[in-house]
């Protein structure tokens, strides 16, 4: 029965924002006895990818992303409630994340956000211009093991080391893995500020995700 769903059509439906049919499609293979985290694995996230892909090429502009995302979601708010009475998963971890105290650019973020919930993660997510306290704050209330800091610009990377020592100052430091991404971030600043993981997409986010909950 899984074989002969046709997993490709609900990623381009997803692809072309077309949430009705996303939700309709979910629906199908639902009922054709499919699992929910088998059509979140092979249908939605195959189609985020995708998506996640184009706007990194610039083919893909903010209004697309977005009409997508809520196609994800017409799947997803389906599913998710069913993985939880089902007991087919147990969430992977808990995950706050948020855009740097002064960035308010929030599309790549919240493309992490989406494919972290997709993979399993139970996802917190704090916005935009996001001061250090407010990550501190959430990480302690939520029982994070995660926490996830973007900078779309050089002048908000200072606040990713700012927020890395609040949580040190907390005590938390040894409980939270931080993860940093976004456009001017890389490898190197990542080391250089002490954090746990770096991503430069959503797909390579959620593999990193998973690597560090490992190591927890």
């Amino acid at each position: 029965m899984d074989e002969a769903f046709d997993y490709p059509l609900m990623a381009q439906a997803l692809i072309m924002g077309q949430r009705e049919k996303v939700h309709e499609l979910t629906q199908q293979a639902l009922a054709a006895g499919i699992e929910p985290k088998t059509i979140i694995f092979k249908g939605l996230i195959p189609g985020m990818d995708v998506v996640g892909e184009k706007f990194r090429r610039n083919e893909y502009y903010v209004p697309q992303v977005l009409l997508s995302a809520r196609a994800m979601y017409a799947g997803l708010d389906i599913l998710k409630p069913l993985l939880t009475q089902t007991g087919v998963t147990q969430y992977l971890g808990t995950v706050v994340i948020g855009t740097a105290q002064g960035d308010l650019h929030d599309i790549g973020k919240n493309l992490v956000a989406m494919m972290m919930e997709g993979a399993g993660f139970k996802v917190h997510n704090l916005g935009r211009d996001v001061a250090p306290e407010k990550f501190v704050e959430a990480a302690k209330e939520k029982d994070a093991q995660i926490v996830g800091i973007s900078a779309l610009m050089t002048t908000t990377m200072p606040a990713m080391p700012r927020t890395i020592q609040a949580l040190e100052a907390a005590g938390l430091r040894e409980k939270v893995k931080v993860m940093v991404g976004g456009a001017p971030v890389n490898q190197a600043f990542c080391d250089e500020i002490r954090a746990d993981g770096y991503a430069r997409d959503s797909t390579a986010a959620v593999e990193k995700a998973k690597a560090l909950m490992v190591k927890a």
